[in-house]
């Protein structure tokens, strides 16, 4: 019911795909379906929730090549992406058996005090261009062990990789007779980010982005006494000391600022070394820079593709 958006390979500027939007409907009965879903996706034992996630990662090794290609990323990066994924499931599957509560003295003869951890609701996630299906994962894997269905946003820079995903996820509960545990919802710009953010049929928000969405999603949804977990931009500095192996703190140094053409809350920003082997160094990151490989990040030995749009080198 929203707007249409063209999704482009970063690499050649082609248009590969174009996506209709949801309208403020399609995002209301995708939050009704979550609720829904809530009801008896809490009652689900832990366990049997993890196997659940058990089969979405077998699924997903399934589609590991295929899903590997996002968003002009050099094809060991975008495999790995997809293997966070993976190890996300296996992760989430061991917790399902660990939701651990602790067991207190009272100071009440025959009385027992203990905690036990309720699920909290739909979970709204929101996620960025730069890692567009692993933050999904961290997320909604843990999220959904612990009882709680999730509802996506992803970049609008980057939807084709969250429609695969959603597919694969389709599968897994169509399988299982389940429906509405994971829900997607794509939008053209911060449409639904900002609904999310001020609805509060959804308890928890999760947002990966800049520190300035940061700033906004924490205000709004703190303004509803809601939750929010939020991971943002970094200013982020390796030290060099003067006893470092160069060779090994190199290799670390520029691909901790070249890798994903610099574009992740991780990168390298700052340098700091030891003024005895400052001129050393600085001659061997130059010349570690004129043999980087740029280019089609599909090709062999290549490091740094496009950026993911013009616009980013002006942010």
């Amino acid at each position: 019911g929203g707007e249409e958006i063209e999704s482009i390979n970063p690499t050649t500027g082609e248009v590969i795909a174009r996506v209709k939007t949801a309208s403020r409907e399609d995002y209301d009965r995708v939050v009704e379906q979550s609720q829904q879903a809530f009801h008896r996706w809490r009652n689900i034992p832990a366990p049997v929730r993890g196997e659940v996630i058990r089969r979405l990662g077998e699924h997903l090794r399934g589609h590991k090549r295929a899903l590997g290609l996002p968003v002009g990323k050099i094809t060991s990066e975008g495999a790995g992406e997809v293997q966070e994924m993976i190890d996300m499931c296996d992760f989430a599957v061991g917790q399902s058996r660990q939701p651990f509560g602790h067991t207190m003295a009272s100071e009440r003869a025959s009385h027992r005090l203990f905690e036990q951890w309720h699920p909290l609701g739909p979970v709204g996630i929101i996620t960025a261009f730069n890692f567009p299906v692993a933050v999904w994962a961290w997320n909604a894997t843990l999220a959904a062990v612990c009882g709680d269905p999730t509802i996506w946003k992803p970049s609008p820079t980057a939807p084709l990789t969250a429609i695969a995903v959603q597919n694969i996820v389709n599968e897994v509960e169509s399988e299982l007779d389940l429906n509405g545990v994971f829900n997607l919802c794509i939008d053209a710009g911060r449409e639904v980010g900002e609904w999310m953010t001020q609805d509060p049929r959804l308890p928890l928000i999760s947002a990966t982005g800049s520190c300035a969405m940061g700033r906004a999603v924490g205000q709004a949804v703190a303004a509803r006494l809601g939750r929010t977990l939020l991971e943002l931009g970094g200013n982020n500095g390796i030290i060099v000391t003067e006893s470092a192996d160069l060779d090994l703190a190199l290799r670390a140094v520029v691909f901790a600022a070249a890798g994903t053409t610099g574009q992740r809350c991780t990168t390298l920003r700052r340098l700091i070394v030891h003024q005895s082997i400052a001129e050393k160094v600085v001659r061997r990151i130059v010349e570690a820079y004129q043999s980087i490989k740029l280019g089609n990040p599909w090709e062999e030995g290549g490091l740094i593709g496009r950026i993911i749009r013009e616009e980013a080198v002006q942010e």
